[in-house]
């Protein structure tokens, strides 16, 4: 059983306007103590003990730190059961062992102790963990673990761009297999290096990885990346043909090798056109007369960079607010001074994005008393951000109660909703729906506690 199964109950226990006796009573249920482990900020004392009470070490995990009073705190370290007692202590735990990233707070409150001293513990993987989770570290925290004698803690210290390998690490961090892929992709290199990179001996996978992590490097010279031209792997393709170094012609020979391998069939050479973060970020910082000979440029991840620039000229911005590619277009709204009709006909025709923060609608020059408009739209992922309007008027909200369920779920987590509408939405056949009615905090504490009277609690 989920808890969507009480979608209700799941809903009131995340609803941030429940009274105390609510979430209380919720917590002798399930569904009710997962929605309460979804609300943010300190619980009372009084939930914590009903947690306590009905619980058991899955909904206590996340029982811990300024979540909870010290008091609790100390009634938990003190409970019977060693599965409530240490529950979050196993859970971060059984994560350190499973090499998951876990904060380094959270690292901390677990195992008790300063995470100066928990990079110097005498595990290993909790020595990587620290590694993956202390990205402030200072240079001497991170000298010792480039020095670990655990090939895993030295390859987990650089993972990450910071803190980095400092210059006189360089050399030790490229000759040792733990680090030499993670750390061929970011360091300046001497052509020295270079080769011998290129020349180690290691098995072909190794010398696969370290050739597409130097194609990666932004920092490759002119020759080095000309030596890299005849490497037979899609991904060392791409990330060549996004060089600085690498002219027009050379360029589009790079990509159209690779997408005749993904015409046949190759998956990596779709892994390396579809897939790829990798982008020419050079290319903001060039100079303006360089910048705009990429307006034409067949390949839209250069458009898309070109677009995130700042200081174009009206005409380059004309431009990239007409490119055929939408990722362009959308790169070229979030600019500081987007006019207000470029911002509205984009996101009319095409939505938002909401992965991408902030929204295309929140930005300050978008004309936000037009977003009621988009209720009429065909498009319903366009008419789902009318929702994004606090006010948006009742009749548009019935409307688009009646619609799919998303956009039902939109309704039940509106500001404006009305008793009436929000009750329809309750009993909503689509869980989630529910859930997010269940969840409003304009929601009545009586009808509420109705809900807890009909789960018979």
């Amino acid at each position: 059983m989920t808890s969507l199964d009480h979608p209700r109950l799941s809903g009131l226990g995340r609803n941030p306007a429940a009274p105390q006796d609510v979430l209380v009573r919720l917590a002798a249920h399930r569904a009710g103590r997962h929605g309460i482990a979804l609300r943010r900020g300190r619980l009372e004392d009084a939930v914590v003990k009903a947690l306590l009470e009905h619980g058991d070490d899955v909904s206590t995990v996340g029982l811990h730190g300024d979540r909870i009073s010290p008091g609790m705190r100390r009634r938990i370290a003190a409970h019977p059961d060693p599965a409530i007692r240490d529950a979050h202590t196993d859970f971060v735990r059984s994560m350190v062992e499973r090499e998951v990233t876990i904060g380094i707070d959270a690292l901390e409150e677990a195992y008790g102790r300063p995470r100066t001293a928990l990079a110097g513990a005498p595990s290993p993987g909790l020595r990587a963990a620290v590694a993956r989770a202390w990205h402030d570290r200072p240079l001497a925290v991170q000298a010792e673990l480039l020095a670990d004698p655990d090939p895993r803690v030295r390859a987990a210290a650089t993972e990450q761009p910071q803190p980095g390998v400092p210059p006189e690490w360089r050399e030790r961090c490229l000759a040792d297999p733990a680090t030499r892929v993670n750390v061929a992709r970011r360091v300046p290199l001497t052509l020295r290096q270079f080769t011998q990179l290129m020349q180690a001996t290691q098995s072909e996978k190794e010398a696969e990885k370290v050739r597409q992590s130097l194609a990666e490097n932004p920092h490759l010279s002119a020759e080095m990346v000309a030596r890299l031209l005849d490497v037979d792997d899609p991904c060392v393709r791409i990330a060549l043909a996004q060089s600085r170094h690498v002219d027009a012609r050379t360029r589009d020979r790079l990509y159209a090798l690779v997408e005749a391998e993904r015409a046949d069939g190759s998956i990596e050479a779709e892994v390396a056109l579809s897939w790829s973060f990798a982008e020419p970020g050079w290319l903001r910082e060039a100079p303006l007369d360089e910048q705009l000979t990429y307006l034409d440029c067949r390949h839209t991840v250069f458009r898309r960079v070109l677009a995130s620039c700042r200081g174009l000229p009206d005409e380059a911005w004309r431009r990239l607010d007409n490119d055929p590619e939408l990722t362009v277009r959308r790169a070229a709204a979030r600019r500081p001074d987007t006019p207000p009709e470029v911002l509205e006909a984009l996101v009319r025709a095409h939505g938002d994005v909401f992965h991408i923060r902030p929204l295309l609608v929140d930005h300050p020059r978008f004309p936000r008393h037009t977003l009621r408009t988009f209720v009429d739209e065909p498009n319903p992922n366009v008419r789902y951000l009318a929702l994004q309007d606090p006010e948006l008027p009742v009749p548009a909200l019935q409307r688009l109660a009646a619609a799919e369920a998303f956009l039902r779920s939109g309704v039940a987590r509106h500001p404006n909703i009305t008793d009436v509408l929000l009750e329809q939405l309750l009993s909503d056949p689509d869980p989630k729906v529910a859930d997010d009615a269940a969840a409003n905090s304009v929601l009545r504490p009586s009808r509420m506690y109705r809900i807890l009277s009909a789960a018979g609690l």
